[in-house]
């Protein structure tokens, strides 16, 4: 399996928005055009997180939108705490659907999904922060609330009860773009045997390389480096061929 690019859209009232360690939210763009810049640039999909949750006919709109306009798979996270949450936004366009806080909340709710609309379709996201040595935790309502669960020991379960791959968002490393935390993602990409896709911490090129050829993982996200142009996915992708041959 090829190791994928996919680029993040956090859309809040309609628009493409970035912060730092999930604080300090700023405007950025209009989510049709970065969607179909990504898609001509190559990426291998694309991820869209509802970061607000607040209107949520407004957000599938725009996910609709946007599963119209490119042809790349879609993965839609955020506000998802139902079966029902799940159903209505691949209805509308998405190909996978990521739970985060909802699956730790309702400890059934993993095995519901997968019988509902079949683990093909399913992500379990993780925000995981370090709370001490080689440890993290995952974290809920937006990475303020610590589950006390043990990240890796989750991304396990949650490969057991039919996730088909594992979104790790890295808290420490959010939009600092130091790194990806290569020892975070080398954990939980050694635990399970389903995709793992590293998050947080993009910041030049060789972040890229280092956490795809390093770690284990299946696939790398980033979000502001690509918006802002720090980084062209083309030249990335690239990159990441010759780096291969």
């Amino acid at each position: 399996m090829n190791k994928r690019i996919i680029p993040c859209l956090d859309i809040q009232d309609g628009y493409v928005v970035k912060g730092k360690q999930f604080q300090n939210i700023k405007k950025v763009a209009d989510p049709i055009e970065f969607a179909t810049k990504y898609e001509q640039a190559g990426a291998d999909a694309l991820f869209m997180l509802d970061i607000e949750g607040k209107d949520r006919e407004k957000f599938l709109q725009i996910v609709q939108k946007v599963a119209n306009t490119i042809h790349i798979p879609l993965y839609v996270g955020g506000g998802i705490r139902t079966i029902a949450d799940m159903k209505n936004t691949l209805k509308n366009g998405a190909d996978k659907v990521a739970i985060t806080s909802a699956a730790i909340d309702n400890r059934d709710l993993l095995k519901e999904a997968n019988t509902a609309i079949g683990n093909d379709a399913l992500i379990l996201s993780i925000d995981a922060k370090k709370v001490s040595s080689c440890t993290w935790h995952a974290f809920t309502a937006g990475g303020r609330v610590d589950s006390g669960l043990d990240a890796v020991d989750w991304a396990k379960l949650g490969e057991t009860e039919g996730a088909s791959e594992i979104l790790l968002n890295s808290i420490d490393a959010d939009g600092v773009k130091k790194g990806y935390d290569l020892a975070l993602n080398t954990a939980v990409a050694e635990a399970v045997d389903i995709p793992v896709i590293a998050s947080g911490g993009a910041g030049k090129i060789e972040d890229f390389q280092t956490v795809l050829q390093d770690t284990g993982v299946d696939a790398a996200l980033a979000a502001s480096v690509f918006h802002y142009d720090d980084i062209n996915i083309a030249t990335l992708k690239d990159t990441l061929e010759k780096q291969k041959n």
